[in-house]
């Protein structure tokens, strides 16, 4: 009796450990997205005419396949800013840190916008960071904010 209950523990064992064990069709984990800065010292806030700073830090596994930014007015408002960024040194890497400044148009409406952050890996997944932003006028205190040095 004890033999057929060590057969029957050993052969459960086999079955129980027999997963398959084949990485080949898991996906890498999805891209992780950490916006550090969006506009100066991080205030959220830009003005037509000039450009946002945008900072974040990315990590995707499967490889940074691409990076699109999106800026839309909220409330109804039909402005719409893109920038995509399909090559170059954001491409291709497992781990960056972006930083970049976005140009806002002249004739970008003040007020309420969110933006989009998109980081899609070479496995196709996709990250979205998403932050508030307010276009206001540009009244000549932050001149400080469009003298910092661009690396």
């Amino acid at each position: 009796m004890s033999l057929m209950l060590a057969l029957l523990c050993v052969v459960s064992l086999g079955f129980t450990s027999c997963d398959n064990d084949d990485d080949e069709d898991e996906l890498p984990a999805k891209p992780v997205v950490t916006l550090t800065e969006v506009g100066h010292d991080n205030s959220k806030h830009a003005h037509p005419g000039h450009d946002l700073h945008l900072e974040a830090d990315v990590v995707a596994e499967g490889l940074i396949k691409s990076i699109n930014i999106e800026i839309h007015q909220e409330n109804g408002g039909t402005m719409k800013i893109e920038k995509a960024y399909t090559d170059g040194k954001y491409i291709g890497v497992r781990n960056t840190e972006f930083h970049e400044h976005i140009d806002i148009p002249e004739n970008a409406p003040l007020g309420e916008y969110n933006l989009h952050f998109v980081v899609t890996d070479n496995s196709g997944q996709q990250t979205v960071a998403e932050s508030h932003l307010e276009l206001v006028e540009d009244d000549g205190d932050d001149e400080d904010e469009h003298e910092h040095h661009h690396e």
